[in-house]
């Protein structure tokens, strides 16, 4: 029983949400309601979590619309043609991820570059929804000529327009308020369709959706025709990507929130599977939705089988039910839409980033300042280039450290400071991150600072390598022009904890030849007992 009140809370409250995100995606309602229907159902037989909710999403929804809307007309069937085929080798690309194991490529989208995108997102969602709204017309995609078109028509301002979605805002917020529970947005859909029924709204200058197909999807093949081959590549990869990402932190987050054991690879197939039938189907990508996780553990849900019945009462609604939304008023859409957007304005993640690192915080504002001015399209881009430099930055300048004696007299790795010894004569240096071609200068420049700088001059070099799992050409070759010029330096280089495969490098490239067996050891301990009984002899 629990699940079945479950499922019929989600259904009330997701219906209205997905045909936003389908005016979002610059789809046709019906697309957004078929969401929720077959790829909801078939997520929830396939996926291994228990709580993970899947549907049309924000993010999604724009990036497919901000990329889509440079090569077609939003809802002409070239738009339709190539949103089915992005949703369709989405789909198949997740089924290939989840065979190869490359669901690791979704970690590659920084937390701090999402946070700045989606953001930007939000207000550029928002933004677009001010001239439905007000009732005027808005000839603008991108957010300034959006805003220069809305400026410019504001005194064509429908009255009754603007005092609907003014009265929409505030029956949401309030019952929002009230509870999460309670579908405010439903609530709002199904008032404002009785009274455009019942006052013909049309005659008042109010615009309605319009004719709404019904019954079951159709399944089909989708098609290529003739499309831009790089536009779309860029929105399957950007949909890839997002729907890895924020899929896999929303099932991690709740999995804990809720103790359940997890399975992401089963999850990426479910994804996969459900976008290949959004593609089949008729709808859009789809992807793990925050929102809707949390309205379903907030309505009771503790299970996939709510969901399932999430989806049976979509079914009943798409057969019998769609001649009702033809008299939704499009300001009833666009002020549901307004709140999606101004709810994906992530002010608290911002704050965060900014007290917790500052440097970071800068590059979420560039990424939020390119989606708001030059689109998404460009916003993906910089969102990607922004989470590499992040993952480069990191890896090319790690904390590196020195070992010593704490004031427990306990060994402890410390971040390096010059002119500190781990014993007199001895300095056990950790080069904290993998050593390729991007920072092996840098390795090599710090122990040649630290030698330099040791007073009284420093007899043994440790170098832990215990953060190595390989070496790169260029790497090796930085091994030994730094034991050559420790030994000019007369200063003995040692290293300890290589593993079998490292060693095996090491031995093909020479490096083992010139760095000698006796000064490699297994562990730190070693090597310092060895230095140790070497000072007292």
């Amino acid at each position: 029983m629990p699940e079945l009140i479950a499922g019929i809370v989600m259904a009330a409250i997701f219906i209205p949400e997905v045909m936003g995100y389908a005016k979002i995606a610059g789809m046709p309602l019906i697309t957004g309601i078929y969401t929720i229907l077959l790829p909801m159902a078939v997520f929830a037989v396939f996926c291994s979590s228990r709580h993970l909710i899947v549907g049309a999403d924000s993010a999604t929804a724009a990036i497919m619309f901000g990329i889509l809307v440079t090569m077609a007309t939003p809802g002409s069937p070239l738009y339709l043609s190539m949103a089915f085929v992005v949703a369709f080798i989405c789909g198949m690309l997740l089924i290939i991820a989840r065979i190869g194991g490359f669901g690791f490529i979704g970690d590659f989208l920084s937390r701090t570059a999402l946070v700045g995108f989606l953001t930007g997102v939000g207000i550029q969602i928002a933004i677009g929804q001010l001239a439905g709204m007000f009732g005027v017309n808005s000839t603008g995609i991108d957010t300034i000529p959006n805003i220069i078109s809305f400026a410019t028509s504001l005194p064509e301002t429908s009255i009754f327009t603007l005092m609907i979605s003014i009265l929409v805002l505030v029956v949401i917020l309030i019952f929002r308020r009230i509870s999460p529970k309670l579908p405010g947005a439903l609530i709002a859909v199904v008032g404002t369709i009785i009274a455009s029924f019942m006052f013909n709204f049309t005659n008042m200058g109010v615009s309605v959706v319009g004719a709404v197909p019904s019954g079951f999807p159709t399944l089909t093949l989708p098609y290529l025709t003739m499309m831009d081959p790089y536009a779309l590549t860029t929105a399957i990869f950007a949909c890839f990507i997002v729907i890895i990402a924020q899929s896999a932190a929303t099932s991690r987050a709740y999995s804990l929130k809720c103790s359940d054991e997890l399975d992401e690879n089963q999850d990426i197939l479910g994804l996969g599977l459900a976008n290949v039938v959004a593609g089949l189907s008729g709808s859009f990508v789809v992807n793990g939705s925050p929102t809707k996780t949390q309205i379903a553990l907030t309505s009771g849900a503790r299970s996939q089988l709510a969901t399932l019945v999430t989806a049976a009462i979509v079914l009943v609604v798409v057969i019998f039910f769609t001649k009702p939304i033809s008299f939704l008023p499009n300001a009833t859409l666009a002020s549901i839409v307004f709140l999606i957007g101004l709810e994906m304005v992530d002010i608290t993640s911002l704050k965060a980033i900014y007290r917790e690192m500052p440097a970071e915080f800068v590059l979420a504002i560039i990424t939020l300042i390119t989606v708001v001015l030059m689109g998404v399209l460009w916003g993906v881009i910089v969102s990607v280039i922004i989470s590499l430099l992040l993952h480069l930055s990191h890896s090319y300048r790690p904390n590196n450290s020195i070992l010593i004696r704490n004031e427990k007299g306990e060994w402890a790795y410390i971040p390096v400071i010059l002119g500190v010894y781990t014993e007199e004569g001895l300095i056990v240096y950790r080069f904290n991150r993998d050593l390729y071609y991007a920072n092996a200068e840098k390795l090599m420049k710090e122990v040649i600072k630290i030698v330099k700088k040791s007073d009284p001059p420093l007899e043994w070099l440790i170098l832990d390598s215990g953060g190595f799992t390989s070496v790169d050409y260029t790497s090796v070759h930085m091994l030994k022009e730094l034991k050559a010029k420790l030994d000019e330096m007369n200063v003995v280089l040692v290293m300890t904890t290589v593993f079998p495969s490292l060693r095996r490098q090491f031995e093909r490239s020479g490096f083992m030849k010139i760095l000698g067996e006796e000064n490699l050891y297994g562990g730190v301990n070693d090597a310092i007992r060895a230095f140790e009984n070497r000072k007292s002899n």
